[in-house]
């Protein structure tokens, strides 16, 4: 379990060029398992929980579940220099959000989440991903119908906001094309709308 001081104390980084917005912990957070207390220090750079953007309805990227998000990062960290295996790193992340009171349908689809990212680029991340294959899959049909019918009006509405977003920068970049023909110069700067559909 986490210890009673480890809060979630974070700092926001400035990274305009990543997809992503991380975080800086900034105090470290200390969980105990069953035979071993992991530490995440201080200075550790976390994006909360990886949500799909097409799921956050479902699951926020911060919610009941932060610190365990925070600690399963720098878990599957620890996993990657050999530390720990990605299967424990993802049965630790179950159980902090266990004891962080997560509803069970809620942390055994999250987890489900996670092992499908397991079977990412990284060899050592599929070791032993067979033996969880059938509760993931199970977690997986058992989410589908709840979020795959909100996911598709989502990206529904995603992809029109997008085409509107597309719509006004072209008129504006007009407007600012004939404003440099007649001689002034343009003061607002326009960003080129993107389509974020992976993550928040």
């Amino acid at each position: 379990m986490f210890s009673k001081d480890s809060q979630v104390i974070v700092k926001q980084l400035d990274q305009p060029k990543l997809k992503w917005r991380f975080w800086e912990v900034r105090q470290p957070l200390e969980f105990t398992g069953k035979s071993e207390t992991f530490v995440v220090p201080p200075d550790f750079r976390t994006d909360f929980a990886s949500v799909p953007r097409l799921a956050v309805w479902y699951a926020a990227k911060s919610g009941r579940y932060t610190r365990a998000a925070i600690l399963h990062d720098h878990l599957c960290k620890m996993a990657e220099k050999g530390g720990i295996t990605r299967r424990d790193a993802d049965g630790i992340f179950r159980r902090a959000m266990r004891e962080s009171k997560v509803p069970l349908m809620k942390r055994r689809i999250m987890w489900a989440g996670v092992r499908w990212g397991a079977l990412g680029t990284k060899s050592g991340r599929r070791r032993h991903w067979w033996k969880d294959a059938p509760a993931v899959l199970l977690w997986s049909l058992v989410a589908l119908p709840i979020v795959a019918p909100p996911a598709v009006v989502i990206l529904v509405a995603l992809a029109v906001s997008w085409i509107f977003d597309i719509i006004l920068w072209v008129l504006l970049w007009i407007g600012r094309w004939v404003k440099t023909l007649l001689g002034s110069t343009p003061t607002k700067e326009l960003n080129r709308p993107t389509f974020e559909y992976k993550s928040t």
